[in-house]
């Protein structure tokens, strides 16, 4: 029987002995490439466009020779204004991506012995970078597959029976209820969306599955809406998984590891946040296939080609 790559050496290609070993130099000058990658770490002025700049050793800035400007390797990225020491930074990055159902922000805060609102705050910056990899704007092509899940707006029932309600019926729920509508290609990417209502994702279909696609779903009503503009192959649940060659059995395995990220790390998810996890999942099920040293580069590279964040930058000064 063949190796599941993932158990293999091959999928092993950076532990956090050896970030820690190379220290901190080799940490920033990783940061550095992945910046500027067109001049192999060479500092670029952001504001100007200059590749001619001073160097403040001491406080690891650079100086426009053109404009004047100081600037950092950080500055105008997701990871601007940061106080953490950039090993630091690397290795929470290979924590992160390492855990392929995601990893709680206690079990972060614990490994990088920093305080648990730094942990928080740095997750979520790290998963609007991979946001920038998950939600491109392009097309879906080839064959689509279809279906949303719905998490959160859990209701406990009563003990005694005769006093249990009815948790399906609208008037019986909190409110926090979502459904994740993902769309997903048999050879590419995952595409996902936070919803109210599961129905939403026929709209969702026309604005991101390309009109020469073909398309998979359940049987569920609001799906036959999709007929009006693909040819849909259908499978009926209550009967079976896979009917022929019918199926949406990829889909289900993006949902099964975002089910086991949220029930199964984090416990609770706000629905404001839920995207968030929905693009983590995502990312990491779209790139399950490259070694952890791979996925570490990526997410660097894709955090220091994201503007600031406006949504974490300063979130615990505004929400104390």
């Amino acid at each position: 029987m063949a190796q599941h790559f993932l158990l293999s050496t091959a999928s092993r290609t950076l532990s956090l002995r050896q970030i820690y070993k190379a220290g901190e130099e080799a940490a920033y000058q990783t940061f550095c490439e992945m910046r500027w990658p067109e001049t192999n770490g060479e500092a670029v002025c952001p504001r100007c466009g200059h590749d001619e700049t001073y160097q403040i050793t001491t406080r690891r800035k650079f100086k426009c020779k053109a404009c004047a400007h100081q600037f950092s390797v950080t500055s105008g990225t997701i990871f601007a204004s940061r106080k953490m020491d950039f090993v630091d930074l690397l290795a929470a990055i290979c924590i992160i991506v390492n855990g392929a159902k995601g990893i709680s922000m206690i079990q972060l805060s614990r490994d990088l012995d920093c305080q648990y609102k730094t942990a928080f705050v740095l997750a979520h910056k790290l998963r609007e970078a991979m946001a920038q990899e998950v939600q491109t704007g392009e097309v879906l092509q080839g064959h689509v597959e279809i279906d949303g899940a719905y998490f959160g707006g859990h209701i406990r029932p009563e003990n005694v029976k005769a006093d249990r309600k009815d948790r399906r019926l609208k008037a019986h729920q909190t409110g926090k209820r979502r459904v994740v509508i993902a769309m997903r290609e048999r050879v590419g990417r995952t595409l996902p969306f936070v919803s109210t209502n599961e129905g939403d994702g026929v709209a969702l279909a026309n604005e991101n599955v390309c009109r020469m696609a073909t398309m998979s779903a359940d049987e569920a009503s609001h799906w036959d809406m999709l007929h009006i503009g693909w040819a849909v192959d259908r499978v009926n649940h209550s009967e079976c998984y896979s009917d022929h060659g019918k199926h949406t059995n990829l889909v289900e395995s993006y949902f099964s590891r975002l089910r086991r990220m949220v029930s199964g790390q984090h416990h609770h998810v706000s629905p404001q946040y839920l995207h968030q996890y929905a693009n983590h999942a995502a990312w990491l099920e779209d790139n399950r296939r490259f070694d952890n040293g791979e996925l570490a580069h990526r997410l660097v590279a894709n955090a220091m080609g994201a503007p600031v964040s406006r949504n974490w930058k300063g979130y615990w000064q505004r929400a104390a």
